[in-house]
């Protein structure tokens, strides 16, 4: 008589090949996450410098030297689902064209006060300030994930 079904030492065998490769592939997946968080923020900071740039020419062009008054039109603090960084606090003026959308988790910013914003990646919240004298919009080095997001 033929038997047509596997033996308890194959499937076994099998569940332990299948365990091994999830062990190996979970850690890179959550890796790829980070890697991912970091390359959003540091693409967002070059975004927003830019656009304070570009801005800051366009204000030469009709004769005024001041760099502009804020990034968005927020006076304080953001709440989850505001938008940020999407004017310099008039309606005519657009710094993003589409603003980035405030989120108190991982791979999003908020606004924690008046100029300053937090980058939340990899669990750390990283202090951004735009200072309206210079135009720059930084971190303190070596604080959070600054280092990181700005190299």
């Amino acid at each position: 008589m033929k038997r047509f079904a596997f033996t308890m030492i194959e499937l076994v065998f099998v569940i332990v090949v299948l365990g091994i490769l999830a062990a190996i592939a979970i850690p890179r997946f959550s890796a790829t996450r980070d890697d991912a968080q970091i390359a959003k923020g540091r693409s967002d900071i070059s975004a927003i410098r830019a656009a304070i740039v570009s801005e800051r020419q366009t204000r030469l062009l009709q004769g005024q030297t001041a760099y502009i008054n804020h990034l968005d039109s927020l006076a304080g603090a953001s709440a989850d689902g505001n938008i940020l960084f999407d004017n310099n606090g008039t309606v005519s003026n657009t710094l993003l064209q589409y603003g980035i959308t405030a989120a108190s988790t991982n791979g999003h910013w908020r606004k924690t006060a008046a100029d300053t914003y937090q980058y939340r990646a990899l669990g750390v919240d990283t202090q951004f300030t735009y200072t309206q004298a210079t135009g720059r919009f930084d971190c303190v080095a070596n604080a959070g994930n600054c280092n990181l997001l700005t190299r």
